[in-house]
């Protein structure tokens, strides 16, 4: 008997024995939508299907226009039943993701205050043999929350008239609809037997309970990185360096002329935009590392931020590669994400050696990154994709990216020195079919993260 599975598959299927419902619970405004997010893309990130299912989205296909606060009353019985359906449809979406779409986790985004609902998604795990997590986020913090409703709830679909006094004012009542039938997590009692994570005040203080798995664990690892307060990301691409202007990979050759005017104009940037409270972290490598001291202040060096390792094709051109290495070239063209240098490494190694950045990235503050092609690009997917395509896109050269990482992707703004900007579209998957690229110069991104 043969067993056929694609790499995938097997890969998460090493990582997860079953299929996991993550269930997010509490209130509105406590940041639950934000964590799903970014635990969906971390997920996929380390290479375990994960998607999204949130329950306004279909809440808001069900009820074309929202009024007011009073459809979340709990004595609205009309409006109780729409809301119970909708998660009724929702879990069945959750079922075919898990058994038909070969995902392995789902999270369930919606505010589950009640232990009637949360037997029901238990149910529901135990007929299907699904795993169920909780991740419980607790706040009463007024400041927080009135953050969060300002930030997100404004732009809601809710409300189209965005008026801020109004969503406020009627947000808050909302609010006060779910406090009168919130049930929290009881870890001492009724609660004692499930698996969860319970987050209060966005991070200062945690309680989990029963954590089962190793996938589990990884997800108590993540949440317990997120950053508690709004900060920003700077991604950079090194200046040119001699090797890129011949055409080279890897290698640890020095800046080029045009690489060295180009770390003085990003002085000029972080002067300009005032950025004094910045952290600055590059790799090993002798591009990078000349590219932070045009800057004249400290950085730090870390040594898991150096380039993929091309291996046996370090300081080669693509010609001689192809030339030299025809059927690893032809492999390399075929898969670049899983495809192993000889000698080096894949993109996927890259991922997996670039997570412990990521999870410092969550603590720190404002942290410029100076790096390179392959590990910008891995960066860049985790903070502002939902997974990691399998045809890396390329990074423009000279040039910088603000993106955002907020609810919903923005489409970016590249800059480059005598060029008007470029509106280009958010590339899919499937159509990330791109020349390649030299590693080198430089791309730098702003990316503003926001959290609660």
């Amino acid at each position: 008997m043969y067993v056929c599975l694609s790499f995938c598959s097997a890969w998460a299927s090493y990582m997860t024995n079953s299929p996991t419902v993550i269930v997010m619970i509490g209130l509105p405004a406590r940041g639950k939508t934000y964590m799903s997010k970014k635990l969906t893309r971390y997920l996929n990130w380390i290479g375990v299907p994960t998607k999204v299912f949130n329950l306004g989205v279909y809440r808001r296909e069900a009820v074309k226009a929202y009024k007011s606060y009073d459809f979340f009353r709990h004595d609205n019985k009309e409006a109780m039943e729409i809301r119970k359906q909708c998660a009724l449809v929702a879990l069945e979406d959750v079922k075919g993701y898990l058994t038909e779409e070969a995902g392995q986790i789902a999270v369930f985004d919606a505010t589950n205050t009640t232990r009637e609902r949360r037997d029901l998604i238990l149910d529901f795990g135990k007929e299907n043999a699904f795993k169920v997590f909780f991740v419980e986020s607790v706040c009463d913090d007024p400041e927080v929350i009135a953050a969060n409703i300002l930030e997100v709830k404004v732009s809601s679909p809710d409300y189209p008239e965005r008026h801020r006094e109004r969503v406020m004012d009627d947000f808050l009542k909302r609010i006060e609809c779910y406090k009168v039938t919130y049930q929290p997590l009881d870890p001492d009692e009724y609660d004692k037997d499930l698996s969860f994570i319970k987050v209060e005040n966005v991070g200062r203080r945690f309680l989990v309970n029963r954590v089962q798995d190793y996938i589990q664990s990884r997800i108590v690892y993540y949440l317990m990185n997120i950053q508690v307060h709004s900060h920003s990301l700077y991604l950079c691409r090194h200046g040119e360096s001699n090797h890129n202007t011949e055409g080279r990979i890897g290698g640890d050759s020095e800046l080029s002329p045009g690489g060295k005017q180009f770390a003085h104009a990003l002085r000029g940037f972080i002067e300009e935009h005032k950025l004094s409270d910045l952290k600055v972290w590059t790799s090993q490598l002798r591009r990078t590392i000349q590219t932070a001291e045009e800057l004249i202040v400290p950085y730090e060096q870390w040594k898991i931020l150096n380039e993929i390792d091309a291996g046996v094709c370090e300081e080669m051109t693509y010609d001689m590669i192809q030339n030299s290495f025809p059927e690893e070239f032809a492999l390399r063209d075929q898969d670049k994400y899983h495809y192993r240098y000889l000698g080096g490494e894949s993109y996927q190694d890259l991922v997996q050696r670039l997570e412990p950045v990521i999870m410092e990235l969550e603590r720190q503050g404002n942290v410029l990154v100076i790096c390179h092609q392959a590990v910008m690009r891995c960066l860049l997917y985790t903070l502002a994709c939902d997974k990691v395509p399998r045809d890396p896109a390329p990074i423009r050269r000279n040039s910088y990216t603000p993106l955002s990482s907020h609810d919903q992707f923005k489409r970016p703004r590249l800059y480059s020195a005598g060029n008007r900007p470029w509106l280009p579209q958010r590339p899919t998957p499937s159509a990330l079919q791109f020349p390649e690229m030299p590693e080198g110069v430089l791309q730098q991104s702003q990316v503003s993260v926001r959290n609660g």
